[in-house]
């Protein structure tokens, strides 16, 4: 498990230094975003089928939770990289580059390279979903599996509800307050976080104490999408787009968790 651990971090520094490298060529910082994705879930799925104990061939547990991260990587990469694509900067990189001026780049060597020690306390909770030592697939693997399930389909929803509200000319300039956006600011990174509780549903018995460390993965995503790199940064580019009429947003609709918003509560 160490050994592993340790791959999964060499392997992310180096795919997040190139991806800092190309994204300074492409000049468009959003270009990390799609090199940690696609790293993250290549470099987790081959972590869950590395053998261990005595079997050379993986586990349907190994397979199932490697097919798990693959699938949502390959979503959400997919759709982050068609997105950047088309050139537009993302509202949070947009704002670093204003406010960070000359020294823009050399911070955000460090904003890419400390993804690579994120992904490994992700692929720890992955790791020991993989590697729960009881034989076949129970019921708390088909639990995780449809939980993860869930979280991409409602963040696909999000997405889709997002790009069509932009899509609308009479939109032009408004705040999307749509679907899933009228009840979470955020309703997209929400369901991200909901995503990683697959693994430790997965991963947690009761007879293996060390188990419980599986839910470092949710924690550590619910952190960076609420404090870190997702809310703050973004809200605050929000903030100054789209000036009163996101601060009258922000009164109205819940931060992450959704609930009514509250021009519609009686």
């Amino acid at each position: 498990m160490t050994l592993l651990l340790f791959c999964v971090l060499a392997g992310m520094t180096v795919i997040m230094a190139t991806a800092w490298a190309y994204q300074r060529l492409a000049r468009n910082s959003g270009w990390t975003d799609v090199f940690w994705t696609y790293g993250t879930g290549g470099i987790c799925a081959l972590a869950a089928l590395a053998p261990f104990g005595q079997n050379e061939l993986p586990s349907w547990r190994q397979a199932l939770v490697a097919a798990l991260v693959a699938i949502w990587a390959l979503r959400l990469g997919t759709y982050v990289a068609v997105r950047v694509s088309g050139g537009a900067e993302d509202a949070r990189y947009a704002a670093l580059k204003s406010e960070w001026g000359d020294v823009f780049q050399r911070r955000m060597f460090g904003l890419a390279i400390v993804q690579a020690p994120a992904t490994t306390l992700l692929s720890l909770s992955v790791l020991l979903a993989a590697r729960r030592p009881d034989p076949g697939l129970m019921a708390s693997d088909l639990i995780g599996a449809a939980i993860l399930v869930c979280a991409i389909a409602g963040e696909t929803l999000a997405d889709r509800q997002m790009k069509a509200f932009k899509a609308d000319p009479a939109n032009t300039g408004k705040v999307c307050d749509a679907g899933l956006w009228g009840w979470s600011r955020h309703p997209n990174y929400l369901f991200e976080a909901l995503g990683w509780i697959a693994y430790p549903v997965i991963a947690i018995a009761p007879a293996h104490p060390w188990s419980w460390t599986s839910v470092i993965a949710p924690l550590v995503m619910f952190g960076i999408l609420r404090f870190g790199t997702g809310v703050p940064p973004l809200e605050a580019a929000m903030v100054r787009s789209k000036g009163d009429a996101y601060r009258r947003y922000q009164a109205r609709v819940s931060t992450f968790l959704p609930r009514p918003p509250k021009d519609a509560v009686k």
